[in-house]
């Protein structure tokens, strides 16, 4: 498939502004951004950073689900936290999701994210 085709579905929060969920092109899925809202109602989940970095990598999965993709497909992830000392949180939650054979990924504290989300996830996938 060389054209761009556009990845949605309701089990994660919709786009916030003006990007896709994902987009696939050429054998890859692009995962936009996902922080931790509800995919029912838009806002922050409550609770701790290993509660709200599991919201955002729930929503990964099931963007990756509606591409066709499981999460041992994604290849590259970059990690984006507010506060690089919840590190240690997140990581053990993230690694959670990939048991064997882990993707390539960056992961930098910024100033500020969304809604003042305290961690942002985007993921690449391979389609199998």
């Amino acid at each position: 498939m060389s054209a761009k085709q556009v990845i949605k579905t309701d089990k994660a929060p919709q786009a916030i502004g003006p990007y896709s969920q994902a987009v696939e092109a050429n054998g890859f899925v692009f995962v936009s951004g996902q922080i931790p809202l509800d995919p029912k109602t838009g806002n922050i989940v409550p609770g701790d950073i290993r509660e709200q970095t599991k919201r955002v990598m729930e929503n990964g999965k099931a963007i990756l689900a509606a591409a066709g993709c499981a999460m041992s497909a994604v290849v590259r992830s970059t990690i984006y936290l507010k506060n690089i000392g919840d590190f240690a949180s997140v990581n053990e939650m993230y690694g959670s999701y990939f048991p064997a054979d882990p993707p390539a990924r960056a992961t930098v504290e910024v100033a500020r994210l969304p809604k003042d989300a305290a961690v942002e996830i985007d993921f690449v996938a391979v389609k199998r």
